[in-house]
């Protein structure tokens, strides 16, 4: 028996894995090889690509595409309409196929705003907030707030995602961050 909802009019192609609890709603398809954690949830018109790997908890807003190359981490955010690319230099004369894909990886918890662009080849860091509408074309440490094209870096972001202040304290919180070299490290919660 299955232990996760699919609408009746999204498709599942065979070979497929879904973990308890996730709904996929109206008009999706998710394709063969695919992963899914436990405790997703898919909005309407979400495709998922052969081979792509998502954790768990991982929300998937409207009109958005996960291409093969993708890998979603635990509770993962993507907001509606944002798009993830798997080819720097497509052509529709020469498909390069799976093996030229480029590597996208986000990391546990970050969020992608709508509209927003990940180019492929990179990887967003744990709890990074990338904006609404910013173009993503380079790593992003964790915690870190994006926005722009292409995106920089605004600040940062805690776990709960409020914005930090300057010293990396969390005024919701009440969460204490601290400097590394790839981006923050909780040191209190």
């Amino acid at each position: 028996m299955e232990n996760y909802f699919v609408h009746e009019s999204s498709y599942v192609d065979d070979n497929v894995k879904i973990g308890a609890g996730t709904k996929i709603w109206h008009f999706c398809h998710i394709q063969s090889g695919a992963q899914i954690g436990e405790n997703c949830s898919f909005g309407q018109n979400v495709n998922v690509s052969n081979n792509v790997k998502i954790g768990n908890g991982v929300k998937v807003q409207n009109n958005v595409s996960i291409y093969e190359g993708v890998e979603l981490g635990d509770y993962v955010f993507c907001g509606p309409s944002m798009v993830f690319t798997n080819d720097l230099t497509p052509r529709a004369k020469y498909p390069k196929g799976s093996a030229g894909y480029k590597k996208t990886v986000l990391k546990e918890g970050a969020t992608v705003g709508a509209n927003a662009t990940i180019v492929c080849g990179h990887t967003i860091g744990k709890w990074a907030m990338i904006a609404a509408g910013a173009v993503v074309t380079k790593d992003v440490p964790d915690y870190a707030l994006m926005a722009g094209i292409p995106a920089r870096q605004i600040g940062w972001v805690c776990e709960c995602g409020s914005v930090l202040d300057d010293e990396l304290n969390c005024t919701i919180c009440k969460r204490h961050y601290q400097k590394l070299k790839n981006g923050l490290i909780c040191i209190t919660k």
